[in-house]
């Protein structure tokens, strides 16, 4: 049972990074405030990243993350080398399809770089809780190392995705949309540490 649960947790972690990664290509407008769509998703990661952790501990964890990583990247390589084929001539779409997907190599690499840094931040924090701290409550491990994580990735993402490019209150709206989204996705995925069984 735990090696099919790892298998369905390691495949939804992966998807999730992947479709938040295709998602935020747009900038919505929500309740006032700027937020790439890919908001909506991603912070479903931290939680299954802490399933990943408790049920194959630490190094697992970090393999994942970096597979995401290394995914995500040969996704937008995907993309590019996509849009940049020439078109069969009775295919009318071509500009929309290389509008829409074709990577912003600098929105990529900040995405990138910020899931693997905050993940990773996030590994460590939920090892040093979980060996240092307790076992016990489980849901606090998920709220500690999220509570560092989550800001983490949404500075580096959004100031290393749209510093310089957008306005400045621009890059802050989006930042605190994607930390106050983030949170409100943890506090609901906390019970969801308890959906498998490890350490």
């Amino acid at each position: 049972m735990t090696s099919i649960s790892a298998v369905v947790v390691i495949s939804s972690y992966i998807a999730a990074q992947m479709l938040s990664d295709i998602l935020s290509l747009k900038i919505a407008f929500v309740a006032g405030f700027s937020v790439d769509v890919g908001t909506f998703i991603y912070p479903f990661t931290f939680t299954l990243r802490d399933l990943v952790h408790k049920l194959l501990g630490r190094a697992a964890a970090r393999a994942v993350i970096v597979a995401a990583g290394v995914v995500n990247l040969l996704m937008a390589g995907l993309f590019a080398f996509a849009a940049w084929l020439p078109p069969d001539p009775t295919w009318p779409l071509q500009r929309e399809f290389a509008a829409v997907l074709t990577p912003v190599w600098r929105i990529v690499l900040a995405s990138i770089l910020a899931e693997v840094l905050a993940e990773l931040t996030d590994t460590e924090i939920y090892h040093l809780w979980v060996n240092r701290v307790t076992r016990r409550y489980q849901w606090a491990r998920v709220l500690i190392s999220n509570s560092i994580s989550v800001p983490l990735d949404s500075l580096i993402f959004c100031w290393g995705a749209f510093g310089g490019v957008l306005p400045a209150a621009t890059v802050w709206s989006i930042v605190w949309a994607n930390i106050l989204m983030k949170g409100a996705v943890t506090l609901l995925s906390l019970p969801g540490i308890y959906l498998v069984r490890g350490q």
